[in-house]
């Protein structure tokens, strides 16, 4: 008995020895290889420079209320938010892995035994009963050596999810607060497109009656009429498309601000509704610590790194402890009599896998090249995250540039189709003219509200691209 404890101590201090050990590798970042600057960003800035908080991004009252509104109702960031309770609460477990477990069981069998069994003669000669009883209660204490650091990397794996749906969390956030935001200039345009959709409706029908009556007095013909006719309706065609795109529009940004469709209040024009155009942009390396989806895909490599270590450390031996005391009876009375019903077990134990068709093997394997694919998904996260900034400074520059040139053409086309009138009603010029002055003007008023709402856009898309929602702002 002795020597039986002498090999249980060797046993406990052998794991504890062993337990030092650790057979997954700690993650190390690969090399990106950033380029120093983004394309098309000609302003010199520090390395130093923060992602803008939206709040002080967006200036509109209502659009601020939307927002707000759509980071508390919306049901993809409830989801969310109880995604992340539930790995919280894995990694809160993941923390008790080296704790040992301990089970409680109470037992109670009456076994009828053959009388033509050696068993079933003594138990009929000395119990005076055909059958036997058994009343036993157990306090069972089970505990694995961690060996070769498993518990660690559970650990690891649990939090390494749990940052990472934090950072989903927050891309989340950004990408609704981006799609509320233009969304909100879409109705707004949609609002200006209609404004010019009535203007000009207005505008045809003043042309119109000056073309009747020239009809009346013989001086053109019914095609002029036609033709003006014609040019009233392209412009009135506008306004119940304008209508229905706004009924759209709204009914989705209600739904984004978790709600049931409704009316959206909003500004007047977009030239009213300001966001900030400052946006920093600083170097490309920023964008592993701002980007949350950048940090995600990272995130998951840790996560996968632990998951390759676990992987391995099957593949090795196991050391337990499994003591035990409680008591044993075959009679109830007797069964708590102390100490002569107590029972003690002490058991150790070492499992090590020999054969199992591969299959550790292959686990592990398909673990490493789980791993690499998620760090090439990380590099190509990096590379994109790159290409959106450098896409949306783009935008924005090319976009200013374009809306420089259509105002310079909306002056010219306002003061054609008011020369074109006038040279109209002196018979200097025919309604063709006055008409085709007319469409163009339409045209380009319409296109003037697309390129605005586009730059908007492009400012937004560089708001997301730099990392959006920070921390500060959960």
């Amino acid at each position: 008995m002795k020597k039986f404890h002498q090999y249980i101590i060797i046993l406990a201090g052998t794991s504890l020895l062993l337990a030092s050990c650790s057979v997954g590798k700690k993650y190390t970042r690969q090399d990106m290889e950033l380029p120093e600057n983004f394309r098309n960003n000609e302003i010199v800035l520090t390395s130093d420079t923060l992602a803008l908080s939206w709040r002080k991004f967006v200036k509109d009252s209502n659009l601020t209320a939307l927002i707000t509104k759509a980071l508390v109702k919306n049901t993809d960031v409830s989801v969310a938010l109880l995604s992340m309770q539930q790995l919280e609460l894995a990694y809160k477990q993941s923390k008790k892995g080296l704790l040992p477990t301990l089970d409680l069981n109470l037992g109670a069998n009456r076994t009828w035994l053959s009388t033509n069994s050696l068993n079933g003669s003594l138990s009929d000669q000395f119990i005076g009963t055909p059958y036997m009883d058994d009343y036993s209660a157990t306090l069972r204490l089970a505990w694995e050596a961690d060996i070769w650091g498993k518990a660690k990397m559970q650990k690891e794996e649990a939090l390494a999810n749990f940052f990472g749906q934090k950072e989903n969390l927050s891309a989340l956030k950004t990408r609704i607060i981006v799609q509320v935001i233009q969304s909100y200039y879409n109705l707004i345009a949609l609002d200006e497109q209609l404004k010019i959709a009535q203007k000009n409706v207005q505008l045809s029908d003043s042309t119109l009656a000056m073309i009747r009556l020239q009809y009346n007095s013989s001086l053109v013909s019914s095609l002029a009429v036609e033709q003006a006719e014609a040019q009233k309706k392209t412009a009135e065609l506008l306004i119940p498309l304008a209508d229905q795109n706004i009924a759209v529009e709204e009914n989705a940004l209600s739904i984004l601000c978790g709600g049931f469709p409704d009316k959206i209040q909003r500004s007047e024009d977009l030239d009213a509704t300001f966001v900030n155009e400052t946006v920093a942009t600083g170097v490309p390396a920023e964008l592993l610590s701002r980007r949350p989806d950048v940090k995600a895909a990272e995130y998951a490599i840790v996560a996968a790194n632990s998951k390759m270590g676990l992987a391995k450390a099957a593949m090795y031996p196991s050391i337990s402890l499994t003591p035990s005391i409680g008591t044993n009876s075959f009679q109830f009375n007797r069964w708590f009599d102390l100490p002569g019903s107590i029972v003690k077990t002490i058991a150790g134990n070492i499992t090590q896998p020999i054969f199992q068709k591969g299959a550790l093997k292959t686990n592990y394997d398909i673990s490493v090249i789980e791993r690499e694919k998620l760090a090439v998904q990380f590099k190509q996260s990096v590379m994109l995250a790159v290409s959106e900034v450098s896409d949306a400074l783009a935008k924005i520059k090319h976009s200013e540039r374009r809306l420089q040139l259509i105002e310079a053409k909306s002056k010219s086309l306002a003061k054609a189709t008011s020369d074109a009138a006038l040279l109209y009603k002196s018979g200097m010029a025919n309604y063709l003219e006055v008409i085709t002055a007319q469409n163009n003007a339409l045209q380009n008023d319409l296109e003037h509200i697309s390129i605005k709402r586009e730059k908007l856009n492009a400012v937004v898309d560089l708001y997301r691209a730099l990392g959006g929602v920070n921390d500060t702002e959960q």
